[in-house]
């Protein structure tokens, strides 16, 4: 399938999904469980009005989601406090197998969430949304329910930016039109169709999330693209429209930051899947330049993005969701 009739066959609008009596029926129908997991750390902010959106029409009103929960990687806000008091079920990411080599970041808190997660179908949501609507849910479990063939899908919007105090609608998103797309064009033509490579709103089925591996860090959206192209093909790869996602757009050099994270993950995929031969090993850790008044300095920053193995190769998880079952 060329990426062309890919885009037309595999791009979709939440509003198709937006009968959520439909929709919780088919999940009904199909007896699936379904988690809705939110990345926490400091997210006290936003994080409120986020769960109590979910949970009033998604999990009382319409039961399309069976478990809605956060990993948090030990806020210091009332990021927890606030989770609790709604009902939703807190995980710590380093709780879980404590056995394996330590590593910190988003990557690490969506795969651990593999293991403790329940639902046959896993949706993740960023936790610092701020226009929240249901739809950033329904809409890409929306897509699964129903087509059979797809197992991941990825959703996508408009993404304004505040620029000297007033917000214009377009210009977000500057790493995925600057570094993601640009790189999946040259190295993955197959994904260029994908409009938001990077978003943080995208699910999965259980079966093929368990299946590829994940990066620790903000190379995971990158690796989970690539690989499931590489192990299941385009068409088991879709995108949902969900309008518009407003919030706090980061600086430049925190931009910086997180591409520094994305390249590693991208050029290791690069050279093992033979479109490169890497003669040294890739740095680790980006020197930063930063002003204080008219003198500029250097402060070394170490990121590094650990691949972790496929979570159905873990012997713990093999052993929890094989006496499951």
């Amino acid at each position: 399938m060329d990426v062309g009739r890919w885009f037309k066959k595999r791009t979709y609008s939440h509003l198709d999904y937006a009968n959520l009596r439909q929709l919780v029926e088919k999940k009904n129908d199909q007896g699936v469980v379904i988690s809705v997991c939110l990345p926490t750390l400091n997210s006290g902010k936003t994080l409120g009005l986020i769960l109590r959106v979910l949970k009033e029409i998604l999990v009382d009103e319409y039961p399309l989601i069976d478990e809605l929960a956060i990993v948090d990687s030990h806020s210091t806000d009332n990021t927890v406090d606030i989770a609790e008091k709604l009902g939703v079920s807190v995980f710590y990411d380093d709780r879980y197998l404590k056995h394996l080599p330590k590593a910190s970041g988003k990557g690490e808190a969506l795969w651990k969430s593999l293991y403790f997660l329940k639902g046959d179908i896993i949706c993740w949501i960023d936790s610092d949304i701020k226009n929240i609507h249901p739809r950033f849910a329904y809409g890409p479990i929306g897509v699964l329910l129903n087509e059979k063939k797809v197992g991941y899908v990825k959703g996508f919007y408009s993404r304004p930016i505040k620029q000297g105090g007033v917000i214009r609608e377009s210009g977000g998103g500057r790493v995925t039109e600057i570094m993601a797309r640009p790189f999946l064009n040259l190295f993955y033509p197959e994904l260029a169709g994908v409009i938001q490579p990077l978003s943080g709103e995208y699910a999965g089925r259980r079966e093929v999330l368990e299946s590829v591996p994940f990066f620790t860090g903000y190379g995971v959206e990158t690796g989970l693209l690539i690989d499931i192209l590489n192990k299941f093909g385009l068409d088991a790869i879709a995108q949902v429209n969900l309008e518009k996602r407003i919030h706090a757009n980061q600086t430049t050099k925190a931009l910086g930051r997180m591409s520094f994270g994305i390249m590693q993950a991208a050029f290791q995929r690069l050279e093992e899947d033979g479109k490169i031969v890497l003669k040294t090993d890739l740095n680790r850790t980006m020197q930063i330049i930063k002003r204080k008044e008219d003198e500029y300095y250097m402060m070394r920053k170490t990121i590094r993005e650990i691949e972790r193995p496929p979570m159905n190769t873990i012997k713990d998880y093999h052993e929890k969701w094989k006496a499951k079952t």
